[in-house]
């Protein structure tokens, strides 16, 4: 980190309250670093808020604060009569970002995204293992490998897209953040200087920010992209604070050193709401916090084991105590305000006795095993802490040994995929659609269970597999609903995960404030924010 780059980013904090007619500055405090700028390799809410969203567009988008699908790149769309091609119309006059080494010769086209998609597709494509040691998660959860067979160049401003099937969700997908369209124009330049990393670290987009500095682990800093092809930035400057402790970031927050903070601590939230000098938006979290065993591992292959773990932990202690009332015990991999949510389904009972009778059952004595702690925030899990030493404790009192262990929110994620992983790891979801599909596709289907997908339980059963599947070809929203409901049986008859809670989303800001969308995804987005003077 050289001096300069370190007092522009300690001169736009400075800057965070202008008093004077100089550039205007938002100050986010983020819970965590990002771990790149590349959106395509990762799943976190953390790393898209500081990518996907300030830096890149889509070829669709999510209508701010809905789950409605809305034109972006793509100004139309086509879909043919049997469901298997989507032509999309690109949007003209889209001005791409330049940094100290690119200045684009062209605009957005085709070859943009015909690029985004091949590289992440096609192994044999020079930019699909530019970053050694990351895969391409979402597209392979979202098995896009075997749905598109193609991607055609119609002409500059046209694509079209040919799948191998229908597929009912594709659009609400096309509009997720590992979709975001990247330049190839400056991808080639980088190729030939031999610097392909600096992909993931100076990213060039077309978004409403334009991408300036990174500090590891403290600031990232923003410009306003004047050259929008939508409607422009309101502020000048916008910066991300790296502040991980939630009570720091609260400090921050009264003391006028940020504006906006996510996820704080449930113990807060009736303090955040008497402050005067704060307000406080909720809304109902669309998403889910588990327990995902490894269940390619003995003694969590087993069904029967795996249930009586479950029956064994206390869910609504870990409810009041960690969530303080903030959330609801979860029985099914999806929230409750989401279309297909099957509540005829009977959660698995607290009842240690039972428990410890099925182990005995099964053979399982004396069991050791390791259970993993979330060390970020996240809107569905709080505290992973707190929450793993409350399961630790109720895992004692039938026989089983839990060790915690915990790591750096980027190393976290990426050791939780590795198939040899020991015991069981707390994670979550925040649904980036408002389509099943999100959550039960790519955290469960046996297409995410392998190398490089988002299956945390490695779970591959044929059954819930296939009724995914066929939700997805079918257009008919109640076939849809019955076979999601379907899923959620066999998901809770196997156990492979101990479903925690839906929690409520609480979002603090300043008083001054002005125009930021709360949005059902988990999105923090700062395009339509100001500061009243």
């Amino acid at each position: 980190m050289n001096r300069t780059l370190a007092g522009i980013l300690l001169a736009s904090a400075a800057m965070a309250m202008p008093t004077a007619a100089f550039s205007k500055t938002f100050v986010y405090c983020s819970e965590a670093s990002p771990e790149g700028f590349d959106p395509s390799h990762y799943t976190a809410g953390t790393t898209f808020d500081a990518s996907a969203h300030p830096i890149y567009n889509r070829l669709l988008d999510f209508r701010p604060g809905t789950t409605e699908i809305i034109p972006s790149l793509a100004e139309r769309w086509e879909v043919s009569p049997d469901g298997k091609a989507y032509t999309f119309h690109l949007r003209k006059g889209v001005k791409w970002h330049s940094n100290e080494t690119f200045t684009p010769t062209r605009e957005f086209n085709a070859d943009d995204v015909i690029f985004t998609f091949e590289r992440q597709g096609d192994p044999k494509n020079p930019w699909h293992e530019y970053l050694p040691g990351t895969s391409y998660e979402y597209y392979h959860s979202m098995e896009f490998d075997t749905l598109i067979e193609a991607i055609e160049r119609v002409d500059d401003h046209t694509v079209r897209f040919k799948l191998s099937r229908p597929e009912a969700p594709f659009l609400s997908t096309v509009a997720l953040h590992f979709t975001s369209i990247m330049s190839k124009e400056y991808a080639d330049q980088l190729q030939q200087l031999g610097r392909q990393p600096d992909f993931n670290t100076q990213p060039i987009g077309t978004g409403p920010f334009k991408f300036v500095a990174y500090q590891q682990d403290a600031a990232i800093r923003y410009q306003k992209n004047p050259d929008y092809w939508g409607e422009k930035a309101k502020v000048d400057d916008l910066l991300f604070a790296i502040t991980p402790d939630a009570a720091v970031r609260l400090q921050k927050l009264r003391s006028g050193e940020c504006h906006l903070m996510p996820y704080p601590a449930p113990a807060d939230i009736e303090g955040i709401k008497a402050d005067p000098q704060l307000k406080l938006e909720e809304e109902a979290g669309l998403n889910v916090g588990y327990l995902a065993y490894n269940t390619q591992m003995a003694p969590f292959d087993n069904p029967k084991v795996r249930k009586a773990l479950n029956m064994a932990m206390n869910k609504q202690a870990i409810v009041d105590s960690v969530f303080l009332g903030g959330a609801q015990p979860a029985k099914n991999p999806i929230p409750p305000t989401m279309w297909s949510y099957n509540d005829r389904v009977v959660d698995d009972p607290y009842d240690p006795e039972a428990a410890k009778k099925i182990l005995e059952e099964e053979g399982v004595r004396d069991l050791k095993m390791k259970l993993w702690a979330m060390s970020a925030q996240r809107p569905y899990m709080p505290n992973g802490r707190r929450t793993a030493e409350i399961m630790q404790a109720d895992l004692a009192k039938v026989g089983v040994t839990a060790e915690i262990v915990s790591f750096e929110w980027g190393e976290y994620l990426a050791k939780s995929m590795e198939p040899g992983r020991d015991g069981a790891v707390i994670l979550g979801w925040t649904g980036a659609s408002g389509d099943p599909d999100n959550f039960l596709s790519v955290l469960l289907t046996c297409a995410g269970a392998g190398s490089g997908g988002a299956n945390r339980a490695f779970w591959c059963n044929e059954e819930f597999s296939s009724l995914v599947a066929e939700a997805k070809v079918n257009a008919d929203m109640g076939a849809r609903t019955r076979a999601y409901e379907k899923a959620q049986d066999v998901f809770k008859k196997e156990a492979p995960w101990f479903t925690i809670a839906h929690s409520t989303q609480y979002v603090p800001m300043r008083k001054e404030v002005e125009g930021f969308v709360v949005s059902p995804l988990g999105d923090y987005t700062f395009e339509t924010v100001d500061l009243a003077e």
